[in-house]
């Protein structure tokens, strides 16, 4: 195939399939900056246009909680990103709409209407309250990601010194309640015995929303082969994220070397913004691409997505790959800065010899049946209760 009839051939099959973004963090735009999606913006990565333009039918937009808020304001915290989420989906209502169910997202594809969902990020937001679980499941939230970058009361992360060897058993409560609701269970940033405590636990398929493949970029956040493969034989999906740091080992290992320096920028810029997240993140990146461009960092392509998928899929098979950028919430790779530039996988994806059943499942039709999956799961587990 010519190069001018492959660029032609993954257009078609980009756009006439359900791209699912499984997290971007702009709900801190929202809240913050009180950014409007409506506009394309010189910013971020993130907009109605440029989700038009990158063929991008559903997206999760991750309730980002900060592990230095803890208890009662932690959950305040979720509950004003998810107002200020749902405020944007209510003024755009011509272009979005909320979805909390695999069928309603088709149902949204079908309008032309671009389905948003909405996931927790940091577990602990629920300040180890089951009923605030149900109630974020109530107005909408359908997965959680089960810690961030700190351990929960309940949960280990993978960057952070183990407290619990995994999850506790009111973890493992967490977890089966997730289950009866009919909600994702995201293993993102979990530890590796909390890992495969989730998978022991889990009545449902779980996912990794935004994650990498630890065999081509040796980062704790992600995945080594063996967990892709129980991820996967329990119907799992990982989901390859865009963050420099988890694709590159060379990025990742510059990184390091700089850690005092990049711990000064950090405070330097925290100072600056204070506790608006959107603006420091943003801060961050221009510091991080003025450091590419200086030399002090390498520069990290869009291909490497392409290079942890095929990984990921060569371990675990093209039904349990996916995508799940970061957006808005990590440094982005040279040519896939914002969501206008998705269609660039389907074209590296057909390039590698990928088939259009895959790439149409990478794409987003995985993301949707382990959605599937868990309704299921969680249809069956309320009806054995009653």
């Amino acid at each position: 195939m010519r190069a001018d009839e492959l660029s032609s051939r993954a257009r078609e099959i980009h756009f006439s399939s359900l791209v699912f973004d499984t997290h971007a963090d702009t709900p801190q735009r929202f809240f913050f900056d009180q950014f409007d999606l409506g506009h394309r913006d010189a910013e971020g990565c993130v907009d109605i246009p440029r989700l038009r333009e990158g063929g991008v039918g559903a997206i999760f937009f991750a309730l980002w909680v900060p592990v230095e808020i803890t208890g009662p304001a932690a959950t305040q915290r979720a509950r004003d990103l998810l107002s200020a989420t749902l405020k944007q989906i209510e003024i755009h209502s011509g272009d979005l709409t909320l979805c909390t169910s695999s069928k309603e997202v088709r149902a949204a594809r079908v309008g032309n209407k671009i389905a948003v969902l909405l996931g927790v990020e940091g577990g602990h937001a629920i300040d180890n309250a089951l009923a605030i679980l149900r109630e974020f499941h109530a107005r909408g939230v359908r997965y959680m990601t089960l810690t961030h970058n700190a351990a929960t009361e309940w949960a280990d992360s993978s960057n952070d010194a183990p407290h619990h060897n995994g999850l506790t058993d009111f973890g493992k409560q967490v977890i089966r309640e997730m289950n009866r609701l009919g909600m994702l269970v995201d293993i993102s940033h979990v530890s590796d015995p909390t890992f495969y405590d989730v998978l022991e636990t889990s009545r449902a398929p779980v996912i990794a929303s935004h994650s990498c493949c630890r065999a081509l970029c040796d980062a704790p956040r992600n995945l080594d082969d063996d967990m892709i493969k129980a991820l996967a034989a329990r119907g799992g999906v990982i989901h390859i994220t865009f963050h420099d740091g988890f694709l590159s080992q060379e990025y990742a290992n510059a990184n390091r070397a700089r850690a005092a320096e990049i711990a000064s920028l950090e405070e330097a810029v925290g100072k600056k913004f204070g506790e608006n997240e959107a603006r420091n993140l943003m801060e961050l990146q221009r510091l991080s691409d003025a450091s590419i461009r200086a030399g002090k960092l390498p520069q990290v392509s869009w291909e490497k997505i392409i290079e942890h998928i095929d990984h990921a899929a060569g371990i675990a098979g093209a039904d349990h790959v996916g995508v799940g950028s970061d957006f808005d919430g990590a440094f982005m790779p040279a040519g896939m800065e914002d969501a206008s530039k998705l269609p660039r996988i389907t074209e590296g994806l057909l390039r590698r010899g990928y088939g259009e059943a895959d790439i149409r499942k990478i794409l987003g039709e995985n993301t949707l049946r382990v959605m599937a999956d868990a309704e299921r799961v969680g249809e069956l587990l309320r009806t054995e209760k009653s």
